[in-house]
C-alpha cells in the first residue's frame, strides 16, 4: 500500500552540524542531532497489543531492521499506549542497548524499570533534564494513557522538545488539537523540525479531544510557525500508515494533509511527508 525505502541514516553516528530524521513507522523514529541517536516512541512488534495473536496488525514492517539501528543513546517515550511503547521492543533495547538512557513523562518509569530498564529520567509538563550535553523538555499534549481499564490516566502523556545548542526539535506525541503549540515554542523555539501525528482520528465525535485530524495539525503547525522567530521549520507526519487504529482509510492522512497545506499556501519544501525508511535531513547548518 506505502512505498518502503532503504533507509540512508549514517551509521554509527551523524555529523555534528545535521539533524536526520528517519521513519521507522507509526510515531516511531530514529532522530540524529549532531553524533547523538535518540529513538521516539520505538515499537517493533507486530501488533500494538498486550498479546501476539490479537489486536492492530501491522500494514508495514519496522522500516529499519532492530538489528540494523546505529548505537542508541536515548529514548524518549510520550506515553504508555501499545503503539507507543512496546513490551518486546524495551527489551530488546534494554539488551541491545544497555547504556541508552530513557526519559518518559511521570509514572511511566516505574513500568519500565519493572521490565529491566535502569536509567530512567521521568519528568512533568514543562520540566527540562539534560542529557548528553541536550536540554530534553516534556511538553503538554492533549490525550490519556493507560494499558488496561483499571489504570486509565494514572500515568501522564507528553510531547518532548530535544535542544542542541541553537538547533531544536519537537516531537508533539499523540495528541488532540490543543491551544499550547504557541507557547511551547515561544519557551522551547524556535525549532528546526515539529513531529506532528496526522492520524487515527475517525470517527470526529469520539477521536478529537485525543487525535488530530490532518486539517487540525496543519493548524498546530500555523501556531509553531507564527511563534518561531522567522526561522523555516518542516512540518514531519507522524502516527499514520502503519497500525489501523480508527475509521478512515489508511492512505487518507497524507492525502488530506498535502490538500491542507496547499489550501493554506504553505512552502511545500517543508512539509514531510515521509516514505517508511525514508531518512531525511531538517534545519539548516
Amino acid at each position: 500500500m506505502f512505498p518502503v525505502v532503504n533507509p540512508t541514516f549514517p551509521s554509527p553516528r551523524a555529523r555534528a552540524d545535521e539533524i536526520l530524521l528517519t521513519w521507522i513507522g507509526h510515531s516511531s523514529f530514529l532522530l540524529q542531532i549532531g553524533s547523538i541517536n535518540i529513538l521516539l516512541d520505538p515499537v517493533w512488534s507486530t501488533r500494538a497489543s498486550p498479546v501476539s495473536f490479537a489486536g492492530p496488525a501491522r500494514f508495514i514492517a519496522p522500516a529499519v531492521p532492530f538489528h540494523a539501528l546505529p548505537p542508541i543513546d536515548l529514548v524518549l517515550v510520550s506515553h504508555d499506549h501499545y503503539d507507543h511503547l512496546d513490551r518486546a521492543t524495551v527489551r530488546m533495547i534494554r539488551d541491545s542497548h544497555p547504556s541508552a538512557a530513557w526519559l518518559a513523562p511521570l509514572g511511566v518509569g516505574a513500568w519500565l524499570r519493572d521490565r529491566g530498564v535502569a536509567q530512567i529520567t521521568e519528568l512533568d509538563w514543562w520540566r527540562s533534564a539534560t542529557a548528553l550535553g541536550l536540554e530534553i523538555t516534556c511538553t503538554p499534549a492533549q490525550h490519556f494513557s493507560g494499558r488496561r481499564l483499571s489504570n486509565r490516566d494514572s500515568t501522564l502523556w507528553c510531547g518532548w522538545t530535544v535542544r542542541a545548542g541553537k538547533r531544536a526539535v519537537y516531537f508533539a506525541g499523540d495528541t488532540g488539537r490543543h491551544p499550547e503549540f504557541s507557547e511551547i515554542t515561544r519557551r522551547l523555539g524556535p525549532f528546526d523540525a515539529a513531529l506532528l501525528p496526522i492520524g487515527a482520528y475517525d470517527p470526529r465525535w469520539f477521536m478529537q479531544p485525543v487525535h488530530m485530524s490532518p486539517e487540525e495539525a496543519v493548524s498546530a503547525y500555523v501556531d509553531i510557525a507564527n511563534a518561531n522567530d522567522g526561522r523555516p521549520c518542516s512540518f514531519v507526519a507522524t502516527h499514520w500508515g502503519t497500525f489501523r487504529l480508527t475509521d478512515e482509510p489508511m492512505d487518507e492522512p497524507p492525502a488530506l494533509t498535502r490538500a491542507e497545506w496547499e489550501n493554506s499556501k504553505l512552502d511545500p519544501e517543508l512539509l514531510c511527508v515521509m516514505a517508511h525508511g525514508e531518512t531525511r535531513r531538517v534545519g539548516t547548518k
